[in-house]
């Protein structure tokens, strides 16, 4: 299934990905599971340059065993990476635009995971032409610039 760039889950083995402050413990999670899930290395994915969305809640029943009930945090990095896919995590991965995304869920043979379904429609779409409004001055994009788009305080219930 297609699905976002990585799922963070915090573990409890690391005291670093305890700390709520800030999200740190998330953004801690997220650095590593980059690293995990892509090859990306830590050192390229500083936790001061996550930017910080929303949580949301959701549900996502499965095969009536298993199923997801999760509140999931949204962070937001630009940064060039260097990208080393573990193949015993992902099949495949491709950076797509906007419309390439859009076209990606018309196609009835593409499947996508419950959350990031949720996350696109809801938010991700509009999320994305603000990233691009906010260009810097040289017209670089900086996840940064969201800052403040989104009351983060709340939890976003999703259907």
């Amino acid at each position: 299934m297609w699905t976002n760039t990585c799922c963070s889950h915090p573990l409890d083995d690391f005291d670093m990905e305890k700390v709520e402050h800030n999200q740190l413990g998330v953004k801690a999670a997220a650095s590593r599971k980059l690293e995990h899930e892509l090859g990306i290395p830590q050192t390229q994915t500083p936790l001061d340059q996550y930017q910080y969305l929303t949580r949301i809640h959701y549900l996502a029943p499965s095969n009536g065993m298993w199923g997801e009930h999760e509140v999931d945090y949204i962070l937001f990095m630009t940064a060039d990476v260097d990208l080393t896919p573990n193949v015993n995590e992902i099949r495949a991965h491709k950076y797509v635009d906007k419309t390439e995304l859009q076209a990606m869920f018309q196609e009835s043979g593409n499947l996508f995971t419950p959350w990031f379904k949720l996350i696109a429609r809801d938010f991700l779409f509009g999320w994305w032409d603000e990233l691009y409004k906010r260009k810097d001055s040289e017209g670089r994009i900086n996840a940064a610039s969201l800052a403040g788009l989104v009351d983060g305080s709340k939890v976003v219930r999703m259907v």
